[in-house]
Parts: C-alpha cells; sequence; structure tokens
C-alpha cells in the first residue's frame, strides 16, 4: 500500500476541487489533487490567496493560545479542513496536554486523514459531520465523550463561514452554537470579506463556482452580526494580521492588511 492508499478514500471526487484541500495546496500541505492545484492557481492570479492563508492559519496558532491563557481546555473546530502542521491540538497541547480538542468537517479527505493522524491521540477526535448540522456535531458520541458542555468551550469557525449560503444562515448557525454553550466560553471567526478587494473577491467568486464549495465572502457588518451574543475582545473585528500580532508593528500595517481579506475576531459569551 503506498501513501496515497492511506490517505484517498476509495470514493472521493478527485475531479471535483474541494476548499479543504486548496487550502492545504496554499498552506503547502500534500493532501490535494491535481483539480484543487488548478483552483488555487487560478485563485492566486485574482488574490493573494497563499498571504491570505497563512495570515488565516497565524490567527488561527494566536487565538487558540489566547483562548487557552484565559483558561479554556476544550475547543471545537468546526469545518476544521485537512490537519497540517499547526492545528488546534498541536498548538494548544504545546501549553496545555491534557486539553480536548473536536474537529468537525464534512470533506472526505479531512476526515479521512485526521482520523488517521489522531488515532494515538486519546484528547482529540474528529467527527465527520457538516457544521450546518449542529444538532448531529454536538450530539455526536465523539463530542459527547471529550466536550463537557458545563463547563466553558472554545468554539472555532476560522476560515469557514464564507462557505455557507445565506440561504443557509450562517447567523442562525452561529447562534445555535452559542447557545449550546455555557456563560464563560469563546468564540473565535474569521471569514471572506467584500471590502478590501471587491474585484478580487468576485473574481474568486466565479473561481469557486463550479467547486464542491462556492464563497460567500461578507462585509465587515454582516460579519459582526455573527458575534451577536458574545463581547468582542480587544482589538475588535479587525483584519487576520491586525489581531494580537506577535509583531505589534504589523497591527498598523496597511500592506499586511491588504493582504488577508478575511476579517477575524475573538468573543466572549455573557
Amino acid at each position: 500500500m503506498n501513501e496515497r492508499d492511506i490517505w484517498v478514500p476509495g470514493n472521493v471526487d478527485a475531479n471535483t476541487p474541494s476548499a479543504a484541500r486548496v487550502y492545504d495546496y496554499l498552506l503547502g500541505g500534500g493532501h490535494n489533487f491535481d483539480s484543487d492545484r488548478q483552483l488555487a492557481e487560478k485563485l492566486l492570479t485574482v488574490l493573494p490567496a497563499r498571504d491570505m492563508a497563512r495570515l488565516n492559519r497565524e490567527f488561527l496558532r494566536r487565538v487558540v493560545l489566547e483562548m487557552a491563557a484565559l483558561g479554556i481546555r476544550q475547543f471545537i473546530d468546526l469545518g476544521s479542513g485537512i490537519p497540517t502542521v499547526g492545528n488546534v491540538h498541536e498548538v494548544v497541547h504545546a501549553v496545555h496536554p491534557d486539553a480536548r480538542v473536536v474537529y468537525v468537517d464534512y470533506e472526505m479527505v479531512a476526515a479521512v486523514h485526521s482520523e488517521l493522524m489522531l488515532a494515538e491521540e486519546p484528547n482529540a477526535a474528529m467527527v465527520h459531520a457538516d457544521m450546518r448540522q449542529p444538532e448531529q456535531v454536538l450530539r455526536h458520541e465523539k463530542t459527547q465523550r471529550l466536550i463537557d458542555f458545563s463547563e466553558p468551550v472554545g468554539m472555532l469557525m476560522v476560515g469557514v463561514v464564507q462557505f455557507i449560503a445565506d440561504e443557509d444562515d450562517p447567523w442562525a448557525l452561529a447562534a445555535q452554537y452559542r447557545d449550546a454553550i455555557p456563560d464563560g466560553s469563546y468564540f473565535a471567526l474569521s471569514a471572506f470579506t467584500t471590502d478590501n478587494a471587491p474585484a478580487g473577491m468576485a473574481a474568486a467568486i466565479e473561481v469557486f463556482k463550479n467547486s464542491q464549495d462556492p464563497i460567500y465572502p461578507r462585509s465587515r457588518e454582516e460579519i459582526l452580526r455573527m458575534f451577536d451574543g458574545y463581547t468582542l475582545l480587544d482589538p475588535g473585528l479587525v483584519y487576520t494580521p491586525q489581531w494580537r500580532p506577535q509583531q505589534p508593528e504589523l497591527a498598523d500595517s496597511t500592506a499586511e492588511a491588504s493582504r488577508s481579506n478575511l476579517y477575524a475576531g475573538l468573543g466572549i459569551k455573557g
């Protein structure tokens, strides 16, 4: 059995690009197909997609460490994608080895590879489910085993809500997940926006149109609504590199922010 046989499920559609595999390619991963790479290369002609992916991944690391510093020891990562270096459990286990993490994704390659990677990891698991079905996610046996909903939870929707159409009501989905977690829980989100590069985002919508995951970038006001019921922590909803950067001088860097094209924030419930 070769490496490809291990990570490619027999019924996966390799000819239709998926967002999870495109993201994997942009981050330098190897769990993608020609169709994903072709879409990613088209995307790179209209947006600085590698910078967007890198800056989003750096935000994920910083926000997980921030939640860990605030006392969070259990996390649900919705739309987690294909595991690459710097996944949530790797980040948090570096400071709290007993922290528990549930990953959620409906993409088959993401689910299979995550299950392989986590086979010997008792404090993390992959739930193969669609985040648009909160009851299925929250009542899943793995979620119930690892997450104690009487204690604060770190809920993550990082780089995923742009794949949820208005008709699927991402605002209602965010509210359903919010209502499932207790006061003192945190909600981290990042999402594509049309605000910074409207022409590029319009072109990106066309690039993704025939993929498994069309995109729906939104304005700052639309994204901010997903934090209803939370109090945003400083610095509020900002571009990913402006959210508590490790190099403070980047917080005011227009050039760095212009490559992001994702808003990001962290809120506390209650």
